[in-house]
């Protein structure tokens, strides 16, 4: 996964420095040397995070914080502040004017990674819902108002930590914003209560004696009831390894001991913050979705939904750069699966179809069924070259496990994709995107079914005709 980082620095060097180990781990890289301009690349470009000294000329880095937190076009966007300065006055300070993160020169690199690559992952899974929202607006729904001052008191905190006097100073300070803290000691019991009751934060103990903390942070992104839940780390000094792989794994923020009480608590107040405005914009989208945008049979978004869907990610696409993979996805032999094995048969083809599509794409894909036996999908920030081994992972979901049909009997299904795997041009528009995905699906089927064709390759095929053989399953 990559992104856009947007580096704010005034020193030359340092935007140098940081530019090139950015680029190293394949980030695309905007730069800025005073606040002012800062904010206008931000408005205008978009980025997917944005790394702010603290020290600038003019405006510094606290006011711009604020200022890209108030406007409704930047409010979205992830801030790394990054100073000298070490102080936790300083970074309850930069945590109060709405930055993500605070982190003290000279900066360690595979923190500054990891939080990076978390920020990121968070901001694509914010988009995917905002972008479906703007669909959905598009169509006379409802849109979230960003602007609502969200409450952050009051929310209901687990606490994994197995030191009992530890347990008890963190209650104190989450107390004092009226929190509620239910606490446990182990994975299990975290588990049982995290499917039984609601919660909008967990907090982790590191360094647990009675369990292992990573693999408690498996389950719980692993669990479909817990997995969107924000998770605050309570590291130590000199773990910047552990917190690094622990960031990758879907941890979203992270105090380091002696724990600072007021920077806990902006600490919890920006999770929380964060939570609910997600809470919201889900809500908002699932209340705004009717029949009129969802497929009946197999549950999967319908033509009229992709298509305005498509246009949504083709302008931001097309306005911010960055990449756009669609894919088009047809049953091979599909009628001969319906001929043979019936209507009902053929719907239950369809339905496991559709639901294999849908896991084994990202959270912030869709997939539709566009009618009969023909699928689609769009895949934001996936890049040319990396189409086609996403594709394929896609056929082979469909290829490698048999179906099963209500009689019990087992049978074989395929499927052939075409997609869209090329660097957007002037001249491009959604139209021609799915006319390239459609031929490379005709390609696709002419070539022999049961593989996968990129538009990239649509010029150097040869026009054979159409192979006559069929498998002896007719479902294959």
């Amino acid at each position: 996964m990559t992104g856009t980082v947007l580096v704010v620095d005034d020193i030359p060097a340092n935007l140098k420095l940081l530019e090139a180990k950015l680029l190293n781990q394949y980030f695309e890289i905007l730069t800025a040397s005073d606040g002012e301009t800062a904010l206008e690349i931000a408005e205008a470009k978009q980025p997917d995070i944005i790394l702010l000294d603290v020290m600038l000329p003019g405006m510094d880095g606290f006011e711009t914080c604020q200022r890209l937190k108030k406007n409704p076009k930047t409010n979205h966007i992830p801030v790394i502040m990054v100073t000298a300065l070490s102080d936790s006055a300083d970074r309850v300070r930069g945590l109060q004017c709405g930055a993500d993160d605070f982190l003290t020169k000279p900066l360690n690199d595979t923190a500054l990674f990891a939080r990076v690559r978390s920020l990121v992952r968070l901001k694509m899974l914010t988009d995917a819902l905002r972008s479906h929202l703007e669909t959905n607006d598009r169509m006379g729904s409802l849109i979230a108002n960003e602007q609502e001052n969200w409450d952050i008191e009051s929310a209901n905190i687990l606490l994994i930590e197995d030191d009992r006097p530890h347990s008890e100073h963190l209650q104190r300070i989450l107390a004092e914003d009226n929190h509620f803290c239910d606490d446990c000691t182990d994975g299990k019991q975290a588990l049982q209560m995290l499917n039984t009751s609601h919660f909008d934060l967990v907090m982790l103990a590191m360094h647990l004696d009675t369990d292992d903390s990573l693999r408690i942070l498996s389950q719980i992104r692993s669990n479909e009831k817990s997995r969107n839940i924000p998770v605050l780390v309570l590291t130590e000094e000199g773990d910047e390894t552990m917190l690094a792989k622990a960031l990758d794994m879907g941890v979203t923020d992270y105090v380091t001991r002696p724990v600072d009480a007021n920077e806990l608590k902006a600490r919890v107040r920006t999770q929380i913050r964060r939570r609910r405005f997600q809470e919201r914009l889900r809500e908002i989208y699932e209340k705004s979705l009717s029949l009129a945008h969802i497929d009946e049979l197999t549950g999967l978004y319908n033509r009229r939904y992709f298509n305005n869907h498509l246009e949504t990610l083709f302008k931001k696409t097309r306005e911010q750069g960055g990449a756009l993979a669609v894919m088009m996805v047809d049953i091979d032999f599909f009628k001969k699966i319906n001929d043979t094995y019936g209507h009902d048969g053929g719907d239950v083809v369809l339905k496991q179809v559709a639901s294999r599509l849908q896991d084994a794409i990202r959270g912030y894909d869709i997939v539709a069924r566009l009618g009969g036996e023909e699928f689609a999908m769009i895949m934001p920030a996936l890049r040319p070259e990396q189409a086609p081994q996403a594709a394929e992972r896609l056929r082979l979901s469909i290829a490698d496990t048999s179906f099963t049909l209500p009689d019990g009997r087992s049978i074989q299904v395929t499927v052939s994709i075409g997609l869209f795997n090329q660097t957007l041009q002037d001249h491009d528009t959604p139209d021609t995107i799915m006319k390239l995905a459609d031929q490379a699906l005709y390609a696709a089927k002419r070539g022999g079914r049961n593989r996968v064709v990129g538009s990239d390759a649509l010029a150097e095929l040869t026009q054979a005709p159409e192979p006559t053989n069929q498998p002896a399953n007719t479902a294959a």
